[in-house]
């Protein structure tokens, strides 16, 4: 087997390349994936999550943290290493692309996926700053893809993050969305986003939807007023900042006005114990006891938090440890999933109206013919869900397999055989 390398420009151009079926069929291979690491044991598959190391931190003195990243796939093995810039770069550099001498952006992760076959031979290297950004947007819209109203959506940031999830959104939702709303430092970055998503050269199938798009800064007059109502009038909040300390404050969604629309909120940007993208105050109420719901296996009571690892997350999420969360207030992404309809019996709960799908991508979790969900499809649908993600390596190597698949059959990038 070829060993198929690909470069940042190559993983670039494959993605934009994607058509709606091929992002669903990725994300269903993910949610596969992401299944079998919250429910599966060691002997049943290899994406379980005792087959998952913990990744290792190292911090260097110019305020650099690089991530090695193992993990283990139905597809082999791999390994991301990638490092991320001290955060007061990427603040410090709204308005200027810090670049070397290579030309690249500094401000930005960079870094590389290798991965490995069953086996242990090398199968590929792929340059991991774009396809960080897409696998990540890939599972915050997951749940986003079942929800009932899609109508408002506001991403906070301007950078790659901001710009796979408004992509995805566009792609999975189409013009169901009605309002897209950029929250962004200046107005140059988020002025760059809108025009990268909506160029027709990065659309080779058609381009995606357009809604009506508005800008939003801190450099406007009435900047608060505009943030307070666009955070209340949204249907869906995508975070992609690594910001220090809350986006806008937690009155916004926790006070009786806040309150009067369910919405999803999926917050990816923070990846450390002191950073923090939404208020804690915001969790502690999404899973305070009057609530009363008995979504998953571990709360006792009132709701919870989705997350990508539970394990990942109370360690390294700032606002769930801001929070004070504990782990029956939290519960894993995969244990909400459905895996890729295979037998007659979800053949069968799916023509009973059981399980939340439109026949196209990731299934939420369903009950047998007859048996209560407890309300869990009707709040993944409609009510207010969270989602926190730190990232897993479990998501690059499945999601890297896909397109290198994609990759090999469409002739993009560069192969050595017998390496």
């Amino acid at each position: 087997m070829p060993l198929t390398i690909l470069s940042d420009d190559e993983v670039r151009s494959l993605l934009h390349s994607l058509t709606r079926q091929d992002v669903l069929e990725i994300q269903q291979s993910l949610g596969d994936a992401l299944h079998y690491y919250s429910t599966a044991s060691a002997d049943e598959n290899d994406c379980c999550s005792s087959y998952q190391p913990q990744r290792t931190h190292m911090k260097r003195k110019d305020g650099s943290t690089t991530l090695f990243m193992p993990a283990s796939s139905q597809y082999g093995l791999g390994v991301k290493i990638v490092t991320l810039p001290d955060p007061s770069l990427s603040a410090s550099s709204e308005t200027k692309t810090s670049e070397g001498d290579s030309g690249h952006d500094l401000t930005v992760p960079r870094g590389s996926l290798t991965l490995l076959d069953a086996h242990g031979f090398p199968r590929a290297l792929i340059n991991a700053e774009e396809i960080t950004a897409f696998r990540t947007a890939l599972a915050s819209t997951m749940l986003f893809k079942k929800r009932r109203n899609v109508h408002d959506v506001t991403i906070f940031g301007a950078g790659k993050q901001a710009y796979w999830h408004a992509r995805l959104a566009l792609l999975l939702r189409g013009d169901e969305i009605h309002h897209l709303n950029i929250i962004a430092r200046t107005f140059d970055r988020a002025k760059g986003l809108v025009q990268k998503l909506y160029d027709p050269d990065n659309s080779p199938n058609g381009g995606v939807h357009r809604p009506q798009t508005a800008i939003i800064t801190p450099a406007h007059t009435e900047y608060e007023r505009y943030l307070k109502s666009t955070v209340r009038s949204s249907s869906a909040i995508f975070m992609t900042t690594p910001s220090l300390e809350p986006l806008f404050p937690a009155s916004y969604l926790t006070n009786h006005e806040g309150r009067r629309k369910g919405r999803y909120v999926a917050a990816i940007g923070s990846y450390k114990p002191h950073m923090c993208e939404i208020h804690p105050d915001i969790l502690r109420q999404a899973v305070a006891p009057q609530h009363g719901h008995h979504f998953h296996k571990h709360a006792k009571e009132g709701g919870a938090i989705v997350v990508d690892s539970v394990e990942a997350c109370l360690r390294e999420a700032g606002e769930l440890i801001q929070a004070k969360l504990e782990g029956h207030e939290v519960v894993e992404l995969g244990e909400l999933l459905m895996l890729k309809r295979r037998d007659a019996e979800i053949k069968q709960s799916t023509s009973d109206s059981q399980s939340s799908t439109d026949g196209s991508g990731i299934e939420v979790k369903n009950n047998r013919p007859g048996e209560s969900d407890g309300g869990l499809r009707d709040w993944l649908e409609r009510g207010n869900v969270i989602y926190k993600s730190v990232g897993l390596g479990l998501m690059d190597v499945v999601v890297g397999a896909n397109l290198v698949t994609l990759a090999d059959q469409r002739a993009v990038g560069t192969r050595v055989e017998k390496f």
